[in-house]
């Protein structure tokens, strides 16, 4: 029975005929505008937050002086984040009750690149390498290297 209502009601909003579905088209306008709403703030305290640190000083590190040598350090940075929010009818529950629920998150990812050596009036850019970055080339060299044997082992066996 308490299905049976639950259909009725939502064919009345969708009909939009009855006092209950002015009703209900009313709390799902102001449902909508307050998700809207917190995404709003949501989207726009994430994009402050990352403003801060999305300057050149995420990028670049304070410069050291020694013996009349100047180093700047050198990142690669990256940032992403995402958010949204959602509304509806609240499954299993009364016809007139209206969820919402809004998030979001994000991150940064920050990888040395080399650094700026700053000597005699001159500067130079010196990359850095990372031996980790390396490694998918090993292992993706020695996995073709292992096809090649395997298929001229086939080959000779005939």
């Amino acid at each position: 029975m308490k299905r049976r209502a639950r259909k009725r009601t939502m064919h009345a909003l969708s009909m939009g005929g009855s006092a209950m579905s002015d009703d209900l088209s009313r709390v799902l306008r102001e449902a909508q505008e307050a998700a809207s709403g917190s995404a709003d703030n949501i989207l726009e305290t994430l994009a402050s937050r990352v403003g801060v640190r999305a300057g050149a000083h995420a990028a670049f590190g304070e410069p050291v002086d020694r013996e009349g040598v100047t180093v700047i350090p050198v990142a690669k940075v990256r940032f992403g984040f995402g958010g949204g929010s959602g509304h509806g009818i609240e499954k299993g529950a009364d016809s007139n009750e209206i969820g919402e629920g809004s998030g979001g998150g994000g991150g940064a990812m920050t990888s040395p690149l080399g650094f700026i050596e700053i000597k005699d009036g001159r500067a130079e850019f010196k990359r850095t390498h990372d031996p980790v970055s390396a490694v998918p080339v090993i292992l993706a060299a020695g996995f073709t290297a292992w096809l090649v044997l395997r298929a001229l082992k086939r080959i000779v066996r005939g």
